[in-house]
C-alpha cells in the first residue's frame, strides 16, 4: 500500500478536518503544540468521522518518536484552561500514551511498521513512517492521515480507495492476508459495518467468509476477542454490532451455541433503567441458550467462556447470574400475585437478571408489566424502621428481628400501612413469632 495525497476530489478534505478538529475539546491545544513540531499528524478513524461530519468518539494522534512526553505537554496545555485535570499515561515498551480529560481522551501513538510473525500472532514492532503506519491499519476508511504540522500540514493522506470507499459507504482490508494476520479485524469489520452503516466490499467480504471457514479466530487469543467483544458491546447500538458479528459469523466461531435474539436483547434494555450494565445484560442474553441446555451443566461452562475472555471477576459474575436466573425469573413473575410477593422473588437478583426476565414474557404482557412496575416503583421502596428500633422497642436480638421488618416491609408494599415510622413500628411488633 502506498499513502498518496488527497486527489482533486479531495481538494480542501484536510483543511476541513483540521477545522473540524479546532472545534473539539482539546483541538485547539493539540494544534498549538503541533505547530512546534514538524511531526504530528491526525490518524484513523478520528480523521475518518470528520470528514463524513461525525463526532469523533476520541482523536488518535501519530508522532515520530516520545509520545509520553508529547503527551504531557499536552495534558500540562489542557489543565492550564482550567477543569478536570487531565491525567497523562505512557507505555514505553509499546510507544504509546493516552490522555484523559473530563472532556475527552486523545490516544498518542508512536509511528510504526508491523510485521505478523505467524497468523493470529501479536505483530512485531519497530519504528516507520507515516506511510507505514498507515499500511499497518485494517481499512481503508481507517488508513488515513492529516499532518498537523511540517511541509504537509493540511493534506489529505491516505490509502489507495480510502476516498472513494468512504465516499460509497465500504468497507475494504488493505491487503489479502489482512484477517489472517490480525483475526480480530473479522470482529471489527461487523462493529465497523454497524455503526457507519458501511458494507463490506465484495473482495472483502469474499476473504473475511474464507479466513473463518479456516479458523482464523481460533489462532487469535481468547483475551484478545474478549476486547473486541467489550467494544461490541459498548457501542451505542449494541444490538446491531452483536447482530452483525453474528451475521458474519463470527459469533459462533467464539462459542457455537452464543445466540442472539434481536428483539428480545431490545426489549430487555427498554426495561434496564440507568443504573443498569446494558453490556453485561446483553452478553448475558448470549448466554441463554447455555442456561437452558438439558445436556449439560451450564455454570462452569460461562465461567471457563467468560474468563478465557478476560471478563472482570465482577461483570463475569454479574452476567452468569443474569443468565443462569432470567429464565426462572419470567415464571416466577408470571406467578406473583400482589407486590409483596413480587418483592420476595425480585429482591435478591441483579437488575439485569429482572430486565431480561422480563422481556422474556414477550406475549405475556402481565410480566413486562410487572418488571416495569418493580423497576419504576417497587425496588425504592424502603422502611424507615431499622432493626435498632425493635431492639429499642424491647423485642429480643436474633433472627425474629429480620423477620419484623421483612413482614413490615411486606405489608408497606402491599399498601397495608399508613405512612410513617410509626405505622411500619407497629406493623413489625404484631407480628407473632411463637
Amino acid at each position: 500500500m502506498s499513502a498518496t495525497a488527497g486527489n482533486a476530489s479531495g481538494a480542501g478534505a484536510g483543511a476541513e478536518v483540521i477545522a473540524g478538529l479546532a472545534r473539539l475539546p482539546g483541538g485547539c491545544e493539540l494544534l498549538a503544540l503541533a505547530t512546534e513540531r514538524e511531526d504530528v499528524a491526525l490518524v484513523g478513524g478520528a480523521v475518518r468521522d470528520l470528514l463524513l461530519a461525525r463526532t469523533p468518539r476520541e482523536l488518535d494522534v501519530v508522532v515520530d518518536g516520545a509520545a509520553a512526553a508529547f503527551a504531557q505537554e499536552l495534558a500540562d496545555a489542557l489543565a492550564a484552561l482550567g477543569g478536570g485535570a487531565p491525567s497523562s499515561t505512557g507505555h514505553q515498551r509499546f510507544g504509546t500514551a493516552l490522555v484523559v480529560w473530563e472532556g475527552g481522551r486523545i490516544d498518542i501513538a508512536e509511528r510504526r511498521a508491523e510485521s505478523y510473525p505467524s497468523p493470529g500472532a501479536l505483530p512485531e514492532v519497530r519504528a516507520g513512517t507515516l506511510e507505514e503506519d498507515l499500511a499497518r491499519r485494517d481499512f481503508t476508511v481507517n488508513a488515513i492521515a492529516v499532518p498537523l504540522s511540517g511541509r504537509l500540514a493540511g493534506e489529505l493522506l491516505c490509502a489507495e480507495h480510502a476516498q472513494e470507499d468512504l465516499r460509497e459507504g465500504r468497507l475494504r482490508v488493505l491487503h489479502e492476508g489482512s484477517f489472517l494476520d490480525d483475526p480480530t479485524r473479522l470482529l471489527r469489520l461487523a462493529r465497523y459495518s454497524a455503526r457507519l452503516g458501511f458494507e463490506a466490499e465484495p473482495r472483502t467480504a469474499e476473504l473475511a467468509r474464507e479466513a473463518l471457514a479456516a479458523g482464523a479466530l481460533d489462532t487469535v487469543s481468547r483475551a484478545r476477542i474478549g476486547a473486541e467483544l467489550r467494544l461490541a458491546l459498548a457501542e451505542s447500538d449494541a444490538v446491531a454490532a452483536l447482530g452483525a458479528i453474528s451475521e458474519l459469523g463470527a459469533l459462533a466461531a467464539i462459542e457455537r451455541r452464543l445466540r442472539l435474539d434481536e428483539s428480545l436483547a431490545r426489549r430487555a434494555l427498554a426495561l434496564l433503567p440507568g443504573d443498569g450494565r446494558p453490556d453485561l445484560l446483553l452478553m448475558a442474553s448470549l448466554l441463554l441458550p447455555l442456561s437452558i441446555d438439558p445436556d449439560e451443566d451450564p455454570e462452569p461452562v460461562m465461567f471457563e467462556l467468560l474468563d478465557g475472555l478476560e471478563f472482570t471477576a465482577g461483570d463475569r459474575e454479574c452476567v452468569m447470574r443474569t443468565a443462569l436466573v432470567a429464565p426462572g425469573l419470567f415464571k416466577e413473575l408470571s406467578l406473583a400475585a400482589k407486590p409483596s410477593e413480587m418483592h420476595e422473588a425480585l429482591s435478591a437478583h441483579t437488575i439485569e437478571a429482572i430486565a431480561l426476565g422480563g422481556a422474556m414474557g414477550e406475549g405475556t404482557s402481565s410480566v413486562t408489566a410487572e418488571a416495569e412496575i418493580w423497576f419504576e416503583r417497587l425496588r425504592h421502596v424502603h422502611l424507615e424502621i431499622t432493626g435498632q428500633d425493635l431492639l429499642d422497642a424491647g423485642i429480643p436480638a436474633g433472627p425474629q428481628v429480620g423477620w419484623r421488618l421483612t413482614h413490615a416491609l411486606a405489608r408497606k408494599l402491599d399498601g397495608e400501612l399508613g405512612g410513617g415510622r410509626e405505622a411500619e413500628l407497629t406493623a413489625a411488633l404484631e407480628l407473632d413469632v411463637r
